[in-house]
């Protein structure tokens, strides 16, 4: 595997590769894997001859200076596992190399970007819709994976691909849980031992409104209970939003960290 740094590097490792037709897919990250980033990368190797992993922290899709410090960050331990499931390429730039000084140039994704997450986190999918069409137009590849985790980002993902005609496709991969049903993030990490279990009421609140969805029921509702029954939780929202099929989507602070989830019930 290639660990690579800057622009140039990445587009002369794909140059040749592109051009015998090898199939490239590309896996972006902010790094701190867990089980869900190893799916997609696994995934990637499965559909393509030539699998590049991009490893940034992107500080454009952060809205507060300290939770851009706390993210999670091991470089070390990243190479070891993108090597191990066969990634050939690791592109792990510097904010620098990305963002040049004077760099003023954004994709606003528009208002698919401005709720849920978007409202709560204002900027966060201008910050990720650069970054992503940055790293597209870098590779070039066939396809990138992204996890159902965050199906907003998804959908803006989508939205930004159709409206700028870019020549790649999109392909998702299920959420990736633990035993337990906490989704996984990188984030995780962050949760003291009593926060983790009271974290898990989010899992519980999307199978509830699942449930409730199932029955005829109101699923907002339904999950909306669940959550406000947990005490030492904050719930930024919960709500039903259309990502190519009716999905429920909800948002929770626990202590410090935020975490989200979603259940897709169409």
């Amino acid at each position: 595997m290639k660990l690579l740094r800057t622009v140039d590097q990445v587009r002369a490792a794909l140059r040749e590769p592109r051009q015998r037709g090898e199939r490239i897919g590309l896996v972006p990250t902010m790094g701190a894997f867990h089980d869900g980033h190893l799916a997609l990368i696994r995934a990637a190797r499965e559909a393509c001859e030539v699998v590049v992993v991009s490893l940034f922290v992107n500080p454009s899709q952060f809205d507060a200076t300290d939770d851009l410090r706390r993210y999670p960050r091991d470089e070390p331990s990243d190479v070891r596992a993108a090597e191990a499931e066969g990634a050939d390429v690791l592109f792990a730039p510097s904010v620098d190399e990305l963002y040049p000084p004077g760099f003023d140039t954004w994709v606003d994704p528009g208002e698919l970007g401005t709720v849920l997450e978007g409202a709560a986190r204002p900027g966060h999918f201008r910050g990720v819709a650069t970054v992503c069409t940055k790293l597209f137009s870098i590779a070039q590849p066939n396809i990138a994976w992204f996890g159902q985790k965050d199906a907003q980002q998804v959908a803006v993902i989508r939205h930004v691909v159709a409206g700028l005609n870019l020549p790649l496709e999109i392909d998702v991969i299920a959420t990736v849980r633990d035993a337990d049903g906490l989704a996984l993030s990188s984030r995780n990490v962050l949760l003291s031992p009593d926060e983790r279990a009271r974290a898990l009421v989010l899992p519980r609140a999307m199978e509830a409104g699942r449930t409730a969805h199932l029955a005829g029921g109101d699923a907002v509702q339904a999950a909306r209970a669940v959550l406000d029954g947990e005490p030492g939780v904050e719930v930024d929202y919960v709500a039903m939003a259309e990502f190519g099929a009716p999905t429920l989507v909800a948002a929770i602070r626990v202590g410090s960290t935020r975490l989200i989830d979603n259940a897709v019930l169409g």
